[in-house]
């Protein structure tokens, strides 16, 4: 029986994960900050379908939250076989007005989180020959919106960058870039919901089947939506300065308020 460790496990896509995975038969690993939270969410998906759940309380805005996962991805005698780095969050309002320190935590929590638990996790699985990452990014990461869609970029294209390196080893690398998915996410941000139009809304359930799906077939960028890839392809093409203007004007009509 393979094992899967989640972060940011005890919500929204995380929790989806979480819920297809056990379902699936994959033991779990699941970590987040709320140790109630996460011994609920283990007991609740032992009981469901027999698997074990083990927990881990890390918080990684911290080096010692980061290494205390990193350490649990290192451990050879329980080697984890997929990795699913979803934990992250965004900030409410525009620039200058989230301070210095909440942008530099995001940079932790997006940036280096994800390459210190990569690299743990895959140095194993080339080892083994065998072995999965899912690196959560966004659809933010293909227009200009901040700091939030830089460090999305910085997801996507770190692992693509990786997923080349290790092409032969038998390790598949995977950026998850979903839309406007209903989680606790948004609620967490302070983002206003009410004003985002309903086709753009999908269900996590839903996103986690197809990525999981794409990951299976090799895939090194996932956007599980016909609706969604539609707008990529789209971004692709307008100029940059263009784009920019109309993320810009998007953003306040559907982003935090």
């Amino acid at each position: 029986m393979t094992t899967a460790l989640i972060t940011g496990s005890t919500a929204g896509i995380g929790a989806a994960f979480a819920r297809r995975l056990a379902a699936d038969g994959h033991n779990l690993v699941l970590v987040a900050r709320d140790t109630k939270r996460l011994r609920e969410q283990a007991t609740e998906l032992h009981d469901r379908h027999g698997i074990e759940a083990e927990v881990v309380t890390a918080d990684l805005s911290t080096d010692k939250g980061i290494e205390t996962v990193a350490d649990r991805l290192g451990d050879r005698r329980n080697p984890v076989d997929l990795l699913i780095n979803n934990a992250g969050f965004g900030n409410k309002g525009r620039f200058l007005d989230v301070s210095m320190a909440d942008e530099l935590t995001m940079l932790k929590v997006h940036c280096e989180a994800v390459l210190r638990l990569t690299s743990a996790a895959v140095e194993g699985m080339r080892e083994r020959g065998r072995g999965g990452v899912v690196n959560v990014a966004s659809m933010a990461a293909f227009v200009p919106r901040g700091t939030y869609g830089a460090s999305k970029a910085w997801v996507v294209q770190f692992t693509q960058g990786v997923a080349r390196d290790l092409g032969d080893s038998g390790v598949r690398l995977m950026a998850l870039c979903p839309g406007f998915v209903r989680t606790e996410f948004h609620e967490r941000a302070g983002m206003g919901t009410d004003n985002i139009p309903g086709w753009m809304w999908l269900d996590a359930d839903k996103l986690v089947a197809a990525a999981l799906a794409d990951l299976a077939r090799g895939k090194t960028v996932s956007i599980p939506d016909a609706r969604y890839k539609t707008l990529a392809g789209v971004v692709k093409v307008v100029p940059r300065g263009l784009l920019g203007g109309i993320t810009s004007k998007t953003g306040r009509k559907y982003g935090p308020r």
